[in-house]
């Protein structure tokens, strides 16, 4: 194993900042030198060491010095066989895996519980997605995994199958153990591409999570700055076997990255694998022990629910907190009282909140569960409305795009008021955010499901991602083109 102890990349620009550098180059704040007074307490030191591809600072798009050195060393950590620094976020990571794999015109199996910088990878590629239904768990109400009768039938019947896209862990950090279903698909010598956005910690060991790195998976996709200490967008990208070729990612990652990648995010992500390499067996468990105490202190509270899941096969990370109130307030309800108590959640959904604890002995563990305590007091006392509101089915059987990407330059582009739309073709995604995971795909059949589910969560607050017109009750539906 490599030196874990080093830091290249942060250490490189902390000696460049020491050696009282004058910048006669991009970025245009000279090192924080220019900048608005008021901001002055808040960029100075970070401002510091965002510098860019001079002499002696190495180049991403190229790496030959510490950015080749912070690479392999997280490589080292991860054990794949060549790890990419991703300043752009997993979203990157997820379009150049695609765009690296996948031909144009090809099959890929999509698990459907897919964030939604997956498709529009796949839909960049040209490619033909089979969509494969996911289990639900009754007790979370979310899609929690893949289904396997389904991937399995999938495999066997649907030919031309160039790659399998999984999402693992979900959301609410649920997982499922991903080794047997890895090696059933490479039965087929068919490359496994994992969204593992939410478990770059998983590598610590139980009770994380298993990592899909250490199951097998081809490309592996983590969003470091979710659950590690690295600056927003900063990712990975991994790669182990012969099935993905380095090369083509190298390529895509070249064309989709930032020609002026952040060294701020890069070095942030230097110092993510280095806290991660070294925090020793007693600091891990010192965790847990905090995390295992917060949920104990949060059952007592008998306003509130510490929601699991209801399958005792699925695995969850416990830095993952969903909580329900048991009064029968929505989630979005709860997490608009939170925010009166200054506490601000991952996300709500129509039943529950998600909040993300650290990865650290949280020093702010009894603050959290006294705000919480006092909000829901305040639902309690307050009278709030009670409102909750059913998922819309998901699809039981394999589907596939109603419209596929390589015809929908064929028709036009219409709106129509969402009440109106059963049965027509989405020509837009519409996606809750977050957690980024869509309702309604582009090229989809509308269904009335769907559109009642849609109006409930509007009427909750729920908040989407879709198209101006969709803010007026309008949605994008394709028409044919009339010749």
């Amino acid at each position: 194993m490599l030196d874990q102890t080093k830091t290249p990349l942060f250490s490189g620009l902390r000696r460049h900042w020491e050696g009282a550098p004058l910048s006669g180059h991009v970025p245009g704040h000279k090192y924080g030198t220019v900048l608005p007074e008021e901001a002055r307490d808040y960029y100075n030191d970070i401002l510091k060491i965002d510098a860019t591809e001079i002499s002696g600072l190495d180049d991403l798009h190229d790496p030959e010095g510490m950015i080749d050195e912070a690479q392999r060393l997280a490589s080292d950590l991860y054990g794949s066989d060549e790890t990419f620094f991703l300043v752009n976020g997993s979203t990157v990571g997820n379009l150049a895996m695609i765009l690296a794999t996948c031909n144009r015109g090809s099959k890929v199996l999509v698990q459907r519980n897919c964030h939604k910088s997956i498709l529009n990878g796949l839909e960049l590629a040209g490619v033909d997605p089979v969509f494969l239904p996911c289990e639900v768990d009754e007790n979370l109400g979310v899609a929690v995994s893949v289904d396997l009768p389904n991937l399995y039938k999938a495999l066997e019947t649907v030919d031309g199958i160039t790659a399998v896209v999984l999402t693992n862990p979900n959301y609410y950090g649920v997982a499922v153990d991903l080794e047997d279903i890895i090696r059933a698909i490479h039965c087929y010598d068919i490359p496994v591409l994992v969204d593992e956005a939410h478990g770059a910690h998983f590598l610590l060991g139980s009770p994380f999570p298993k990592s899909a790195l250490a199951s097998g998976a081809d490309v592996v996709v983590h969003s470091a700055h979710k659950t590690l200490p690295a600056m927003t967008m900063g990712s990975w990208l991994h790669i182990q076997g012969n099935r993905v070729k380095k090369e083509r990612i190298t390529h895509y990652l070249k064309m989709l990255q930032s020609s002026s990648p952040s060294y701020p995010i890069m070095a942030s992500l230097d110092l993510a694998r280095y806290y991660l390499a070294s925090m020793s067996q007693l600091e891990r468990q010192a965790i847990v022990d905090n995390i295992v105490s917060v949920h104990q202190q949060l059952k007592e509270v008998k306003e509130i629910e510490v929601v699991t899941p209801s399958d005792s096969r699925l695995l969850v990370d416990p830095l993952k907190l969903t909580l329900r109130s048991t009064k029968g307030m929505s989630g979005f309800q709860f997490s608009n009282l939170l925010e009166t108590e200054g506490l601000y959640v991952e996300l709500a959904d129509p039943k529950n909140v998600l909040i993300i604890l650290p990865l650290a002995v949280n020093e702010k563990k009894h603050d959290m569960i006294e705000r919480i305590v006092r909000a829901v007091s305040k639902e309690t006392d307050g009278g709030q409305k009670k409102e909750q509101i059913t998922l819309p089915p998901f699809p039981a059987e394999i589907s596939d795009l109603a419209i596929p990407y390589s015809k929908q330059a064929e028709y036009q582009k219409v709106k129509c008021l969402i009440e109106e739309a059963i049965g027509e073709v989405a020509a837009e995604g519409i996606v809750p955010y977050p957690p980024g995971i869509p309702l309604l795909f582009n090229g989809e059949e509308i269904t009335s499901s769907t559109v009642e589910y849609i109006k409930a969560l509007q009427q909750i607050g729920g908040r989407f991602q879709a198209s101006e017109a969709f803010k007026s009750n309008y949605i994008y539906i394709y028409k044919k083109i009339k010749e």
